[in-house]
């Protein structure tokens, strides 16, 4: 069997469930009462991830029928995906739980895949756009380690060891992503809030 060809069959096979069940119930999208609902770069991210790693599992387990062994490195690099997907959850509650905060992802449609993952309340943003290329890098790099090694008989060396530094740039970009993102919505709150309290003054002063 063709080692390469195995691991595209089974990431095309989890992609597609993936996508099959954002279709059906928007496992890719905000907490948004929008319609569309916009894509979530946090969630896209783990998903991401998700499919890298358990592609490369899942090969190694069909190819070698055994396991290998999982770095640690493996294991951060879920843990940033899926901490960046918790801190954005508790955001995105913290900011509807907030009667004075006009969410950007209420207020404006998805647009398409790609525009929805690098866009915050201004529109395409430099941060998503560097999160993004980092994860792109560093999960192609992971696939070609992988189908490369696909072919040796120790198992353990097929999964690649990614290096401290790398971890910590993705670390950084996730954490510049859900640093920001915390501001998102706080600010256009802010924006709208002195025209409102304008308002109000006039209608004082017209009713008094």
């Amino acid at each position: 069997m063709n080692p390469t060809l195995i691991f595209w069959l089974i990431f095309s096979l989890i992609s597609s469930a993936i996508i099959y069940c954002d279709f059906k119930f928007g496992m890719l999208r905000d907490s948004s009462i929008a319609t569309p609902k916009p894509f979530s770069y946090s969630r896209v991210q783990l998903a991401w991830w998700t499919t890298v790693v358990f592609s490369s599992i899942i090969s190694i387990l069909f190819l070698h029928k055994g396991l290998p062994i999982i770095y640690n490195s493996t294991l951060y690099l879920l843990g940033i995906a899926s901490a960046t997907t918790t801190l954005a959850k508790v955001i995105d509650t913290s900011d509807a739980l907030n009667t004075n905060s006009l969410r950007h992802q209420d207020t404006s449609s998805g647009i398409n895949f790609l525009v929805d993952i690098l866009s915050d309340e201004n529109g395409i943003s430099i941060h998503r756009f560097q999160a993004v290329l980092f994860n792109l890098l560093f999960g192609g790099w992971f696939i070609y380690n992988v189908i490369y090694n696909l072919s040796l008989q120790n198992i353990d060396n097929i999964i690649p060891d990614i290096q401290p530094n790398y971890l910590v740039l993705l670390s950084l970009s996730s954490a510049t992503y859900a640093a920001i993102k915390t501001s998102e919505n706080k600010v256009r709150a802010s924006n709208d809030q002195p025209e409102f309290i304008s308002e109000t003054k006039e209608t004082n002063v017209a009713q008094g």
